[in-house]
């Protein structure tokens, strides 16, 4: 019958070492798996604020692409009006034409019936005017009235070559202003796409500063503009362009929009001028060069603030260190502090 011994217990030294060699591969375990087994908590605070962070990066690209597109809308506007009046003053020459290739086959029938009519006053009857008049040098028996009606109508097909061909440089323009439309307005679109999904993982309290709410009505510029009366014609006309903006406090910011129930920055200050009698251009980078540039410091109700470098937003100084301004798409025309971001021009239409 065999004998059971007990194998022989480690000394300490042997159980130090297998513990140094058990905690040596824990580590390495760690390391490889990145620390990934406990997790540190992230700060609520921190992901809050970055967040927010980048939602005001995407409603400031939203603006930026705004004011593209209304400068494109813009463009693809006085393109379409340009080709109407091309067309008009072509369907005048045309008629034009018509009226004297008909005179001139008065004339022809006339001198036929007379028995005098020149052979080649045949190419007046042609379906090829251009072909006539290429040959109209050999009309040689022409009288003075008929050659006079013969350069008219040479002079007058001439102009209308031109419209046709201004006209169709026009058509080419314009269907290139429209595709640019479209791809600003889809860049409109995809950036405060990405913004309101953002929006949604906001807690409340951070989410709130980006609702509609409502317009903080609280604040009162009007007893710090002096009487119309008193002021100089183009004061007078900034008193009225901030009453003007006043008056649709808590309009709704809509991309796009010059009023009169909702705005885009730019927007407002034209619609606000235009109350004025007082015309501007229709983009802040426009704006920023409607008038006469001064001093933040000298700032009076009326003047236009031009933010970012881009020129991306305009408002209007109000006074009292406040401007109102349409500020981003699901927000509000409201009051601000000039200072709510940095200021690249102020500009005294």
């Amino acid at each position: 019958m065999a004998s059971h011994r007990r194998a022989p217990q480690p000394g300490p030294a042997a159980r130090a070492t297998r513990l140094t060699v058990l905690t040596a591969a824990a580590a390495a375990t760690a390391a490889l798996t990145g620390g990934a087994a406990q997790p540190a908590a992230a700060d609520p605070s921190a992901t809050a604020a970055g967040t927010t962070a980048r939602l005001d990066r995407l409603y400031q690209q939203a603006e930026a692409a705004t004011q593209a597109y209304d400068a494109a809308t813009e463009r693809t506007r006085q393109l379409g009006a340009d080709l109407a009046s091309l067309q008009q003053r072509a369907a005048q020459g045309q008629q034009r034409i018509n009226e004297l290739r008909t005179g001139l086959g008065r004339l022809a029938a006339a001198q036929y019936r007379g028995g005098a009519l020149d052979p080649t006053l045949a190419l007046l009857l042609s379906d090829d005017p251009r072909g006539f008049l290429d040959q109209a040098a050999t009309l040689t028996r022409l009288g003075a009235r008929q050659a006079g009606r013969l350069d008219e109508l040479r002079s007058a097909q001439q102009a209308l070559d031109g419209r046709h061909a201004q006209a169709a440089g026009k058509l080419t323009e314009l269907a290139q202003a429209t595709a640019e439309l479209t791809r600003r307005k889809a860049a409109v679109q995809h950036a405060l796409a990405q913004a309101r999904q953002l929006l949604r993982t906001l807690p409340a309290a951070q989410r709130a500063r980006y609702a509609p709410g409502t317009a903080d009505r609280s604040f009162r510029p009007f007893p710090l503009l002096p009487p119309l009366g008193d002021l100089p014609a183009a004061s007078g006309r900034a008193a009225l362009a901030v009453a003007a903006a006043h008056q649709v406090l808590g309009a709704p910011y809509v991309w796009g929009a010059t009023g009169p129930h909702s705005f885009d920055c730019s927007g407002l200050m034209q619609y606000a001028y235009s109350r004025a009698g007082v015309s501007l251009p229709r983009t802040s980078q426009e704006q920023a060069h409607a008038g006469r540039r001064v001093p933040l410091s000298q700032a009076r109700p009326g003047d236009l603030v031009i933010y970012r470098n881009d020129a991306s937003h305009v408002a209007m100084y109000v006074g009292d260190g406040r401007v109102i301004h349409a500020p981003y798409p699901g927000a509000r025309v409201r009051y601000d502090p000039v200072s709510m971001m940095p200021v690249t021009a102020v500009v005294r239409p």
